[in-house]
């Protein structure tokens, strides 16, 4: 099965309503941070039952400002799983911390308490779980097992929409949770992040820190003529702010999400009826699961297609199969590499990604499914 165009595994679905939005910013006049944004935050917290949301540039600057916000620093640890995108350790390298790689459970994909307590020292400051590929980690599991000074950020880029095992949605914890909206995300508005946060006054310090360190910004300031400048920098701050024209897609994008989840299960039900005898992440069926991912392994052993070969073959019919992820222990950048994470290093070589996106069809996911069948030679 080879097609005739390229099939993303994640691709975004942008309608008619998203281009209006942004017409209507432009026409404003008014394309920075400002009501847009504003609006954008109080709707993402109402959907996931949020105090506050704060948004910034990137899931990247949210986790940064979130492990600063909660005094990560030189000398710290940060537990955080190898099998995630490097933004996840990069975050506690720019605080000179450093990133500790945890083992993941082979069913989830995920941390759990045992595997970060397996690399717990005195120096750790925060762990920063990550819900892989959409699956809830169970965080209250996890801050019970936890010393109380031990900060969790929760890397959320794959989770909007997700819940946890008790039902609540994904952001609505004490935690702050990190969200992402790069262009391949469930909700896309080609870049962009936000931080859900449970404390005011975190909230507030963590909106300075993404406008420079100062107390106002250019849409307080345009508004309301009693603010006559940005005042002064209280600390150091970052240019790192989300903006209206992305508010706008992000607007609407928010509204759909009941159709795009629904369109995301319908293909992973679809992969489940065509793949019977492929061994999935946990819970990709389950409504809970946010579906960002559909991950798969594949079989290992004598006379097996290496998941390499497996991956080319799958680009070369035309469709985006792709690795979630490189272990960041085995990469230079981290000097880890004598680091044993038995069912990460394990695993690592089984996982494929196939395409999974609200702008697929049932039909995409059956000639996915079947040019599977036909590369790996199941």
């Amino acid at each position: 099965m080879t097609r005739n165009a390229y099939l993303p595994f994640g691709r975004p679905d942008f309608s008619n309503e998203e281009i209006e939005a942004v017409a209507r910013v432009m026409r404003s006049g008014w394309v920075g941070m400002g009501p847009e944004t504003i609006a954008f935050e109080g709707e993402l917290a109402t959907s996931m039952q949020a105090s506050e949301v704060v948004s910034v540039n990137s899931c990247t600057s949210a986790l940064f400002l979130s492990l600063l916000a909660s005094g990560v620093g030189p000398g710290d640890e940060v537990i955080t799983p190898s099998l995630t995108w490097c933004a996840t350790a990069n975050a506690a390298l720019y605080l000179g911390a450093q990133p500790i790689f945890c083992d993941v459970d082979p069913k989830t994909l995920s941390v759990t308490p045992e595997t970060v307590l397996a690399v717990l020292t005195a120096k750790t400051k925060a762990v920063v779980p990550v819900h892989y590929g959409g699956l809830a980690v169970d965080v209250v599991a996890l801050r019970r097992a936890l010393p109380a000074h031990v900060t969790i950020v929760e890397d959320a880029a794959h989770a909007l929409g997700a819940r946890y095992p008790d039902g609540t949605p994904v952001g609505s914890s004490s935690n702050l949770t990190c969200f992402s909206f790069y262009a391949n995300k469930n909700l896309s508005t080609g870049e962009g992040g936000a931080i859900a946060v449970s404390d005011p006054q975190v909230a507030e310090r963590l909106r300075s820190l993404r406008q420079n360190g100062m107390p106002s910004n250019a849409w307080m300031r345009f508004v309301d003529p009693k603010v006559r400048g940005a005042g002064s920098a209280i600390e150091l701050g970052y240019k790192a702010n989300y903006i209206d024209l992305q508010a706008a897609i992000g607007r609407v994008q928010l509204k759909r999400q009941p159709d795009f989840q629904k369109r995301r299960l319908e293909v992973a039900q679809e992969y489940a009826r065509l793949l019977p005898s492929l061994e999935t992440q946990a819970g990709l069926q389950q409504a809970s699961h946010a579906r960002h991912l559909y991950v798969v392994k594949l079989p290992v052993g004598a006379g097996r297609m290496g998941r390499d070969e497996v991956l080319t073959e799958m680009r070369a019919r035309n469709f985006g199969a792709a690795v979630h992820y490189t272990p960041l222990h085995t990469m230079p950048l981290y000097d880890t590499r004598a680091v044993h994470l038995p069912v990460t290093d394990r695993v690592s070589h089984q996982i494929l990604t196939l395409p999974i996106s609200a702008s697929m069809t049932v039909e995409d996911a059956r000639d996915a499914a079947r040019a599977l069948v036909e590369s790996a030679r199941l």
